[in-house]
């Protein structure tokens, strides 16, 4: 139930980018927002998907004008990828969403509550081998 549930909130949130965008265009677009000028091996190896996946998920978002690549002066073979205005601006309509989803959901929830959730997510996501600066 909860797995299907936050896929339903994942499509919910891609759609704040662009109708057609998939659900890991999100979590893609926030981590490029926070590490500007990352190449595209460095984000398949922090998402766990190989260069291939990342290549076409970087396509799509170059497509809808929310990235831009630009060559690495360090390795011709490379490219840093930086968000767009567009693409920053969409970033932070999903981030907006998100927050005023999870305010909404857990608006009865008291303070303590709220931070023993917090702090379970925290555990789960170092038990499951998150890197804390992704979550």
């Amino acid at each position: 139930m909860l797995m299907r549930r936050s896929h339903a909130i994942s499509r919910q949130l891609a759609r704040t980018v662009h109708p057609d965008v998939d659900p890991s265009a999100s979590p893609l677009l926030a981590r490029i927002a926070k590490t500007p000028d990352v190449r595209a091996s460095e984000l398949a190896a922090l998402f766990g998907v190989g260069r291939g996946t990342m290549s076409r998920q970087l396509a799509r978002l170059d497509e809808l004008g929310l990235i831009e690549r630009r060559a690495d002066p360090d390795d011709s073979r490379g490219q840093l990828i930086r968000l767009t205005e567009l693409g920053t601006r969409r970033s932070e309509d999903v981030r907006a969403t998100g927050r005023a989803f999870l305010r909404t959901a857990l608006r009865s929830w008291s303070d303590e509550d709220t931070a023993l959730l917090a702090a379970q997510l925290a555990r789960l996501n170092l038990d499951l081998g998150v890197p804390p600066d992704l979550d």
